[in-house]
């Protein structure tokens, strides 16, 4: 029922999708608003029947789901009022004189979208970075149409909720082009997708290897595009010594959970805790581990996944120095998360790179300093993450300022006295981070802002005012946000 399309309806949906492309960039923003909001209904519409057939085939409690189909919902709509809001747009005005002493021209710019999107799906967020996720949302908002590769891991919930966005394409009256949905188990669709001279920009949640793998496929061809990938992390949780000492009960509590929540199948998952060997920090791991205890194990998503973070927990266990300090009593091949907490000495850490390594599930290492010295120098070692996490004290915080610059930046999101899983859809959110968790430090995949990654900046210079888009014209009809000779304001140009 799933094959993989062939290249030739793949060149036909792509021909589409260029078409459309030049019909629906020219569409106002309340009208790119209005078929993402229907998409919202569409979505919600499926009802129990979406549940389900996720629940079959991601292991994803029912509970996650209905919370991860409401996020969904919820990026659709707030996606769609920041593109009828314009703020994207980044309109700036700085308007010229025919002054004869010193001319200057009049110079109008804003972001205009930047062509067919291919989306990949991702594994572990079946809705909300998925056919109808975030990626899509931000593509969608930005004017430009977009090709989903439906991930074979879901393959039948993928289905459904494009099934929700052809509904809402024709409820609205959208071009034919403007979405395709297409099936590719095999890594060489996607390479053809990558390539295809009609997509302009892709975006991409999943791991680092496939990430790199399709920027670089990016940037080999004739005119390279961009490949927004966000790539996971180890996302380091950094415990200063006073809050240890305070609070040791508490932030194993938090941390046993986020650790553990889905069997630790997300990109910000804290894989990695650092801190400096003391009396403080034997009654942590004391309490971590008897928390962790009480963590039930359940299947991972699917068993390409369960196989790899077998596979991969294998090899990290297996390093020198490596004691693993608990692990849940059940079998690798029954596609459950073995729960796995283990410790390493700083020095050690330091001189295997392999620990920096992500172990994609519920598996967590804690790095044992010597002293504030060993302390520094890993932070220093690390390469780039999504989040970073402080546990500290006002005291702790004024302490390790050097520390603080440090990882400032490594990261995309600094947490203080939280854990890093849960990201919350909003305008101040920045999901993405320096290189290797992001291919581009500057953009989110996660709040409006995600919009601006597929568009790209246009000034006219001295042009009629009848003939600009309605985001530059005097009236400002649209009444959107402007920056006007260096102020912002939605006031009309007289």
């Amino acid at each position: 029922m799933y094959q993989d399309h062939t290249i030739t309806e793949i060149d036909d949906f792509l021909t589409k999708s260029q078409a459309a492309f030049h019909q629906y960039k020219n569409f106002s923003l309340k009208q790119r608003a209005g078929f993402m909001r229907t998409i919202a209904v569409e979505l919600e519409a499926l009802g129990e029947e979406l549940i389900g057939i996720a629940h079959e085939e991601t292991h994803l409690s029912e509970k996650r789901l209905y919370a991860e189909r409401k996020r969904a919902i919820f990026q659709l709509n707030s996606y769609a009022d920041a593109a009828e809001q314009g703020n994207w747009l980044e309109a700036r005005i700085d308007i010229g004189n025919n002054d004869t002493n010193l001319p200057k021209p009049d110079l109008r710019k804003m972001l205009m979208p930047l062509g067919p999107v291919v989306v990949f799906g991702a594994s572990n967020f079946p809705f909300a970075y998925s056919t109808a996720g975030g990626d899509t949302a931000c593509a969608f908002a930005a004017g430009c149409p977009v090709i989903v590769k439906a991930h074979p891991a879901h393959v039948k919930t993928s289905t459904l909720v494009a099934r929700a966005i052809f509904s809402a394409l024709e409820k609205c009256k959208m071009p034919e082009g403007i979405f395709a949905h297409i099936y590719g188990a095999d890594f060489k669709i996607g390479e053809y997708l990558v390539k295809h001279d009609i997509v302009k920009a892709v975006g991409f949640t999943g791991s680092y290897a496939a990430g790199r793998s399709l920027f670089d496929l990016a940037n080999q061809r004739k005119t390279p595009i961009p490949v927004f990938a966000e790539m996971g992390s180890v996302n380091p949780v950094f415990l200063l010594p006073d809050k240890l000492g305070i609070d040791h009960e508490w932030i194993a509590e938090q941390m046993s959970r986020s650790i553990s929540q889905d069997m630790g199948q997300f990109c910000t998952n804290p894989g990695l805790m650092i801190a400096v060997k003391g009396d403080a920090l034997n009654l942590y791991i004391k309490q971590l581990v008897q928390n962790i205890k009480e963590v039930e194990s359940a299947k991972m998503l699917h068993k390409g996944i369960a196989k790899n973070f077998n596979e991969n927990r294998e090899k990290a266990i297996a390093q020198d120095d490596v004691e693993v300090i608990y692990e849940s009593e059940i079998k690798a091949d029954d596609e459950k998360g073995i729960v796995t907490i283990a410790t390493v000495l700083g020095k050690s850490f330091l001189n295997n790179h392999q620990l920096h390594e992500e172990v994609f599930g519920p598996y967590s290492l804690l790095v044992i300093c010597e002293d504030e010295k060993e302390l520094l120098a890993v932070a220093e070692s690390l390469e780039g993450q999504l989040t970073t996490t402080l546990m500290a004290t006002p005291s702790d915080i004024t302490h390790h300022s050097q520390l603080l610059n440090i990882l400032r930046e490594k990261c995309g999101r600094f947490v203080l006295n939280g854990v890093p899983t849960g990201v919350e859809v909003a305008l101040a959110m920045h999901h993405g981070g320096s290189f290797p968790s992001s291919t581009d430090s500057r953009f989110t995949a996660v709040g409006a802002d995600g919009i601006k990654r597929f568009a790209r900046p246009l000034s006219f210079q001295n042009w009629d005012d009848e003939f600009l888009p309605d985001e530059l014209k005097n009236e400002n009809p649209l009444n959107i946000w402007r920056t006007v000779n260096n102020e912002l304001t939605k006031d009309t140009i007289s």
